[in-house]
């Protein structure tokens, strides 16, 4: 009995001093997990309230800031029982190296993805260049865009390539500019013709007296006078507007005599006496 009371008497100590770690080590994970929760909410309610982010990346955040908050979690309750985390994080660090060297081209596609969600350069169904190619946006992923083109041929771009390329919106702003071009004879007169032109536009609604249109005489070519043409249109009229315009231009011109010369060349032959 006294061994057994002496026994006590030595585990006690120790019993006292790992129970408290024990208990501290619950504490902390209990507060770490709480922790995590709290944050990923906070996470999700400030993306949610910005129109910056995607539906598709907010969960992504979310995920991520729990992550972080349970393996700091985890190294402080590894570290209350002693365990030697330095150690432990730079096994951990080069094992990310490997993996990260092993998949860079993946990592890389959701990297640009994750950029292209949150910058916004194009929405879906905005029509677009990037690089060489031109088309309609479809999707934006983590890993891939996909687009058709104006012909609904679809294309798939890994995300590296379309963030590392130029890229033409032509849907982002409210309003353009529509850029023609018309030759008419040296013989015909230039201001009938640019009132001629000037007419059309005015009568035509989906043209915008803001910025006002420009008419003018670009150049003077080898067979033609040159007369440009810039009304300025909301985005989604552009193409009909254009097709109209050049339309109803060349109706009226062939109406007052207004001709569309063609290149031609004088041939002169000389026949020499024998």
């Amino acid at each position: 009995m006294n061994q057994l009371n002496s026994l006590q008497d030595d585990l006690m100590p120790y019993i006292i001093e790992y129970g408290l770690e024990l208990i501290g080590a619950v504490l902390i994970l209990i507060a770490g997990l709480l922790t995590a929760k709290w944050v990923g909410k906070r996470i999700e309610r400030y993306m949610n309230k910005s129109e910056r982010f995607d539906d598709t990346i907010i969960p992504i955040f979310v995920k991520a800031g729990k992550i972080l908050i349970i393996a700091v979690t985890v190294l402080a309750v590894l570290n209350k029982f002693g365990v030697e985390t330095a150690s432990l994080i730079a096994v951990l660090g080069t094992i990310g190296l490997a993996i990260g060297l092993a998949l860079q081209g993946t990592l890389s596609n959701i990297a640009s993805g994750i950029m292209l969600l949150i910058l916004r350069p194009f929405n879906v169904g905005d029509a677009v260049d990037i690089g060489s190619t031109s088309g309609v946006v479809d999707e934006i992923g983590l890993f891939v865009t996909e687009m058709h083109t104006f012909d609904n041929i679809a294309i798939t771009m890994p995300n590296s390539k379309v963030w590392g390329t130029e890229i033409k919106n032509y849907s982002r702003n409210d309003k353009r500019r529509v850029d023609m071009e018309f030759g008419i004879a040296y013989d015909d007169d230039m201001d009938k013709a640019m009132n001629i032109v000037r007419e059309v536009l005015d009568s035509d609604d989906r043209i915008l007296d803001e910025p006002e249109p420009l008419i003018a005489v670009s150049s003077l070519g080898d067979s033609a006078v040159g007369i440009r043409v810039r009304p300025w249109t909301e985005t989604a009229n552009v193409w009909p507007l254009r097709y109209a315009l050049t339309k109803r231009i060349k109706e009226r011109f062939d109406e007052e005599d207004i001709s569309f010369p063609f290149p031609q060349r004088d041939v002169h032959l000389f026949q020499e006496n024998g």
